[in-house]
């Protein structure tokens, strides 16, 4: 279970204060995969990131019983002069996981050779979002947080095994997603909100959301 009670987040910009969530108060269950409808700015990305722990609110709790996610595409936590391989063992052992497993599955997925025992830093974006996914997948969660905003790879094959292995474990988790497009989010879930104006609408079916959101 993941839970925001009377959760509240804004940002200054210089000129005035942008509000993201204004007492949002939800839960979701596992096995109840959510999504969130919201246009372009109005901070899609800083909310996956709440969940993820990322960020703080300005108010309000965040409670979690459910192994929650990094966002997809998360580069937090990977250091830039180390190699991939350090990086997945570094990793492997903040979340108790044995560090040869997780370095041999992102090795074998991520499918980037001789780099992975090359610095980070030295990728090119593609390869660091195949890497990044790859830590993801080589971990499980009760719950996959989903960025539209996030990296992406345009490797065919990678797309394809990466796909399949979530596309697996998809079917017993559950998922947040959040983006500005209904299409994006009929992939993954049933039920969705609607964020306007730092106000969080629940709705039971994806179809109620997606009426509220052309409306507006």
């Amino acid at each position: 279970m993941l839970e925001f009670e009377n959760v509240s987040k804004s940002f200054w910009t210089g000129k005035t204060r942008k509000v993201i969530l204004d007492r949002a108060s939800f839960r979701v269950e596992r096995g109840r995969s959510l999504g969130i409808l919201a246009p372009n700015g109005t901070g899609k990305t800083t909310i996956i990131n709440m969940m993820a722990g990322l960020e703080k609110p300005d108010e309000g709790t965040i409670r979690k019983t459910s192994r929650v996610s990094f966002p997809l595409g998360f580069m937090g936590g990977v250091v830039s002069k180390h190699t991939a391989r350090e990086n997945a063992r570094f990793i492997a052992r903040l979340y108790g996981l044995d560090p040869d497993y997780v370095e041999a599955f992102s090795r074998w997925l991520c499918g980037i050779e001789e780099y992975f025992d090359m610095p980070v830093g030295t990728y090119s974006s593609g390869m660091k979002a195949r890497f990044t996914f790859s830590l993801l997948l080589a971990m499980e969660f009760d719950i996959y947080l989903i960025d539209e905003g996030m990296p992406s790879t345009t490797d065919v094959e990678f797309n394809r095994k990466a796909g399949s292995i979530l596309a697996d474990r998809l079917k017993t988790a559950t998922v947040i997603v959040v983006s500005h497009q209904a299409a994006t989010l009929e992939k993954f879930c049933r039920s969705a909100a609607v964020l306007r104006n730092g106000r969080l609408h629940m709705f039971d079916t994806l179809e109620e959301a997606k009426r509220m959101y052309d409306y507006t």
